[in-house]
């Protein structure tokens, strides 16, 4: 406890010698995550990008070529709450996007809230029934609320609501995100307000979303994407109503076969109309524009359904990374102008990143495939039922954990040894690599170790009672795409690029982690962490 009060302690004079010595306000500080952005796409088509997009968040800002997450699972819920409010899952509660729930015993997702009502659509649409309730931390953002008496705004928008959500925080002024299908609109929930502003509904009844219902060709000739594999192969899904997944697409052809403007999710158009959004945002929330802080956090959630769509070495995603290095350049150009050149600060980051597509992989003899869950779950209920009675004691298994029925058991000792029982089956198990238990979780120091990943994404009442890992490069998914998950490098690893005022210019080698973002920008602003920061300051990156 003295060591946590010493930590704390030396965490507080950090942020206030930060404050002191960044003498000239921020503005408006910016979040920018791109949705499974692979630390190497900034290097692997560099050639490609312009001097005024992610060259100049490089040239110009702080580059960290050694950032990771520090957890698993790594997905987008867990991963945006991750970045802005600067602990892992094992505080923040958001432990995966969709996870089962112990005490009503069904699914439960990361952004869902029956007790509100959607804006912009039927009020009782479940797209629409969102808020960040199933946060327990508070966010970066939330904490400037707070230290400005709410004077200072929170904006959050993305094509996904818990993109938008989460990042924004308990006590944002909005949070916005896109439905597709028949209407192609953004929309909130009565979280946040009663009706939506005036602007949204000028924005939603424009064309703009229709205007980007065209043909997608490559930005540049496609002959120059040599950092990408062949347009045409058998690893990527593509779109319904066209046989081959190659360049061009028609949009607007394609459009009704695959649920109307949904089609522009999987396609660099989708951050196209959200940066169109997210400036209309800025003009009419007058972010930026008075002596106190304000936060806007923008998360480009297209380029994660790319990936799965098409894979992380497809021609679709060079061209979306060429594509939205220009939304990068167009974006701090318009806060240039609108803000003031010195006046923002802004960081830029992923939410997780991806493996290639396993079976790319294994055709190039690198060990990968693909893991069947419902084999496992038939196997291990057949042993656990004709070696040791135990019927129907698999509850659930999601996101590789197994969650056990408390009901069949009469004793800790007897749940003790049925936890036992499932990790000596599992770690027999072809491509299951390492396996855990609550009881080893909960009573175990596992700092400096593999496991310690799987510790911070562990919550005690969210949690499954046993968890495995995978090996390498397996995944439990379709044979075509990408996802992501596990704690490999792979996913781990992202990038981060921070800019503007109080930031210094240059790059480390140095190893940071996500959770490190939250407490950094709180050090700048000189505001309270967020209530379950666990995170380091990063002093080399503040003036």
């Amino acid at each position: 406890m003295k060591f946590k009060i010493a930590i704390l302690f030396l965490l507080l004079v950090q942020i206030q010698l930060f404050a002191q010595d960044n003498e000239k306000a921020t503005k408006l500080v910016v979040g920018v995550v791109v949705d499974q952005m692979r630390y190497d796409y900034l290097t692997k088509f560099q050639k490609h990008y312009s001097d005024e997009g992610f060259k100049r968040l490089q040239r110009e800002g702080f580059e960290m070529k050694n950032f990771h997450f520090d957890y698993v699972p790594t997905y987008t819920g867990p991963g945006h709450a991750s970045i802005f409010t600067g602990t892992s899952p094992m505080n923040h509660g958001i432990v995966a996007n969709n996870w089962y729930d112990k005490v009503i015993k069904e699914r439960v997702y990361c952004a869902s809230d029956p007790s509100v009502s959607g804006l912009g659509l039927d009020p009782e649409d479940r797209a629409g029934k969102m808020s960040p309730q199933r946060m327990l931390s508070t966010s970066f953002a939330d904490q400037n609320r707070l230290h400005t008496q709410f004077k200072g705004k929170t904006i959050g928008v993305s094509i996904k609501d818990r993109g938008a959500i989460l990042p924004a925080g308990h006590t944002a002024n909005a949070a916005y995100w896109f439905v597709g299908g028949d209407e192609g609109h953004f929309i909130s929930s009565d979280f946040y307000m009663e009706k939506l502003p005036n602007w949204v509904n000028k924005f939603n009844s424009s064309d703009v979303a229709k205007s980007y219902l065209k043909e997608w060709d490559t930005f540049k000739d496609i002959s120059t994407y040599e950092e990408s594999g062949s347009d045409f192969n058998t690893y990527e899904n593509g779109f319904k109503g066209k046989k081959e997944a190659t360049f061009p697409y028609d949009l607007k052809k394609l459009a009704k076969e695959n649920n109307n403007y949904s089609i522009l999710r999987p396609t660099p158009y989708g951050n196209d109309l959200l940066l169109d959004f997210a400036k209309e945002a800025i003009l009419n929330e007058n972010l930026g524009q008075d002596e106190f802080t304000d936060v806007f956090t923008l998360s480009f959630s297209s380029t994660d359904y790319l990936g799965h769509n098409f894979g992380v070495n497809s021609k679709e995603i060079q061209d979306t990374y060429i594509r939205l290095d220009k939304n990068v350049a167009d974006l701090m150009k318009f806060l240039d102008k609108q803000v003031g050149k010195g006046n923002y600060t802004l960081f830029l980051t992923a939410d997780h990143g991806a493996v290639h597509v396993p079976q790319f992989l294994k055709d190039e003899k690198i060990p990968a495939g693909y893991f069947e869950v419902d084999d496992m779950r038939d196997a291990l209920e057949e042993h656990l039922s004709t070696n040791f009675g135990l019927e129907n004691v698999i509850e659930s298994i999601y996101n590789h954990q197994i969650f056990l029925d408390y009901s069949k058991f009469n004793t800790y000792s007897e749940f003790v040894t049925a936890q036992n029982e499932v990790k000596h089956f599992l770690i027999q198990y072809k491509h299951i690599d390492k396996v855990y238990t609550r009881e080893t979780l909960e009573n175990t120091d596992f700092s400096g170790t593999p496991a310690e990943l799987i510790l911070r994404g562990f919550h005690q009442k969210r949690s499954g009672d046993i968890a495995y890992v995978l090996d390498n490069a397996y995944i439990s998914y379709s044979r075509k795409g990408s996802t992501h998950g596990s704690g490999n490098n792979y996913d781990t690893q992202a990038p981060l690029l921070m800019y503007g005022n109080g930031i210094k210019s240059g790059k480390t080698y140095n190893r940071y982690h996500i959770p490190d973002i939250a407490p950094t920008i709180s050090a700048l602003l000189g505001i309270e962490l967020p209530n379950g920061a666990t995170g380091t300051v990063i002093s080399e990156v503040l003036k």
